[in-house]
């Protein structure tokens, strides 16, 4: 048999998506519907496939000269002006013969078997099969007692089944042709009511228990990668079926937009996070996570195994790591001396990372910036301290261009001196896991080729912690010996970056805080800004003659503002 696939449409309800990609080449599970059309169809005996297309048809077109293998010629049919269905089975005239064809749509997921679908129509021979499901947002089709199709808009009583809703599946007789114009656009529902009333037969394929969906909005498409994604996950993990009795249970997030659940059942578990649908065609969050975390588990750092992935649906499965993070495990250890053996083990593995994980890393991956640069310190560390905090959350208001003598001496040195390898970015104790004795890195979507001095520092100086000074010097130095032994390194050139490094960590930190506290109204962050601001007047209390004056001036404007006392400061100053 021949078919056609209906894929000219525009993908209005998907917008702003399809406008850099059209709907039929939407992946489910990393796969375009397009491909899955078509090979659904092949299965079930067709050797010869039209394919329409007007939106973004060049993409059709690439699509359909690459797509080799199937079994089934494929031939296409552009249409400049939109035919609508009627109109594109009508401007394909010369394509049919005298043999029933079958259409489908393109924007359409399910399991129905087409094979079943075409041999009901040769045993009933009626003008035209419908595929019918019961699906509330669409349920327009009445079908009588007999399985006739009798009306299509839904009207009370119309008859004995229904309403259902008309998946876009269907069988033809070459009769529809002449109840469709030439050369003008034309619904074929338009031609199924002309042929009911004619007194043709219309009958209803209904099929118990398969799939349909309709992916024509961000919701419904969203809803079937995630199942199917879910499934093939789960198979890739476990090598098994997902149980039908699964359960998804939402994880609590931090300051980023996306959404995490846990995927149960069984006893067994993975997790998954969601980006969010892809907005554009440059490299996503949800690209580099895939690709920077299956970079690092190959070489050898200490990050849950990723097992399927779908970047344009933004969705990621992977390794459960359980609940448990330093900061938990940290506040539920009585022992100090503990805690501090579970740092330099998390030193150990972070130095083997910045090392091994810079080999072979590749730039493109990174979906900010490829490395850790001047401009990124003053652009996303330095303005975002001045205006997310100092000015928004605690009203001390100064112009970026006040600090910008400052600022560009601190990136300077950061830089300096820098020893580099693959850096996390944000390698603080709720992004290290702990599960079975064994620590885990995860958020690791931010790395880039940068200074091991600044994760160094992001672990010692993380808020959420209470490192002493000398608790902090005392593994500042272990770390200088772990790495020592795999490259040559001069201590005090290390510890120069370091401490600039800390200083433009401790700056990003507060504007995150006030970001995610003011603008995104997460009081979770705002509970730390304290011991944050802290630590970075404490930190500018110690460079020798001043320093940075104007931070250390502005910061001690924002403790008073903010009630905030640093006492440790106050007596360093006075020495």
């Amino acid at each position: 048999m021949k078919a056609m696939i209906l894929a000219a449409g525009t993908g209005t309800r998907l917008r702003p998506l399809t406008a850099l990609r059209p709907k039929p080449l939407f992946p489910v599970y990393t796969v375009p519907l397009l491909h899955i059309t078509v090979e659904r169809l092949v299965k079930a005996g067709v050797r010869e496939i039209m394919v329409n297309s007007h939106h973004l048809s060049r993409q059709i077109t690439d699509f359909l000269e690459h797509h080799t293998g199937s079994g089934a010629s494929l031939s296409h049919s552009h249409e400049p002006d939109l035919l609508g269905t009627g109109g594109a089975i009508k401007n394909a005239a010369d394509f049919w013969d005298s043999r029933p064809f079958m259409v489908v749509n393109a924007d359409i997921f399910s399991t129905i078997d087409l094979r079943q679908v075409y041999a009901f129509h040769l045993r009933h021979r009626p003008a035209a099969t419908l595929v019918l499901c019961d699906d509330p947002a669409f349920n327009t089709v009445s079908v009588d007692a007999h399985g006739r199709v009798i009306d299509f808009s839904a009207q009370p009583g119309g008859g004995t089944r229904g309403p259902l809703t008309f998946t876009g599946i269907q069988v033809l007789d070459p009769v529809i042709l002449d109840y469709l114009p030439a050369g003008r656009f034309s619904h074929s529902v338009d031609a199924f009511r002309a042929m009911i009333a004619d007194r043709l037969l219309l009958r209803a394929f209904i099929p118990e228990s398969a799939y349909w969906r309709d992916l024509g909005t961000p919701e419904r498409y969203r809803g079937a990668a995630r199942a199917h994604s879910a499934a093939e996950a789960w198979r890739r993990a476990f090598a098994a079926e997902l149980p039908h009795d699964h359960r998804w249970e939402p994880l609590a997030g931090d300051g980023s937009d996306r959404r995490w659940f846990r995927l149960a059942a069984g006893g067994r578990s993975l997790v998954m996070a969601d980006h969010g649908l892809r907005p554009g065609p440059a490299v996503a969050e949800a690209d580099a996570f895939v690709a920077i975390g299956r970079h690092l588990r190959a070489a050898g750092a200490p990050v849950p195994s990723i097992f399927f992935a779908d970047t344009f649906a933004g969705l990621v499965f992977l390794e459960d790591l359980g609940d448990t993070r330093l900061q938990e495990a940290a506040a539920r250890e009585p022992e100090r001396g503990r805690v501090l053996e579970w740092y330099r083990e998390i030193i150990d593995r972070l130095v083997t990372m910045a090392v091994e994980g810079a080999r072979g890393f590749n730039p493109a991956w990174a979906y900010q910036t490829p490395r850790y640069s001047r401009e990124l310190i003053l652009e996303r560390e330095c303005r975002y301290f001045v205006e997310a905090f100092l000015n928004r959350a605690a009203g001390v208001n100064r112009p970026f261009e006040h600090f910008k003598e400052e600022f560009e001496r601190l990136a300077a040195n950061a830089l300096q001196h820098g020893v580099q390898g693959f850096m996390h970015r944000d390698f603080q104790s709720r992004n290290i896991m702990r599960r079975q004795d064994r620590w885990y890195f995860i958020d690791f979507q931010g790395g880039r080729i940068g200074p091991l001095q600044y994760d160094l520092a992001s672990l010692l100086i993380d808020p959420y912690m209470d490192l002493t000074c000398a608790e902090q010097e005392t593994l500042l130095e272990h770390a200088l010996q772990r790495l020592a032994s795999r490259r040559t390194v001069d201590p005090a050139r290390f510890r120069q970056s370091y401490t600039h490094c800390a200083l433009s960590r401790n700056l990003q930190v507060l504007g995150a805080f006030g970001f995610l506290g003011t603008v995104r109204g997460k009081p979770f962050f705002t509970d730390y800004v304290p011991a944050a601001l802290t630590r970075l007047n404490h930190r500018l209390a110690g460079f020798a003659h001043g320093g940075f004056p104007r931070l250390r001036g502005a910061v001690a404007e924002a403790m008073a503002r903010l009630k905030i006392e640093d006492p440790d400061a106050r007596g360093q100053a006075e020495k």
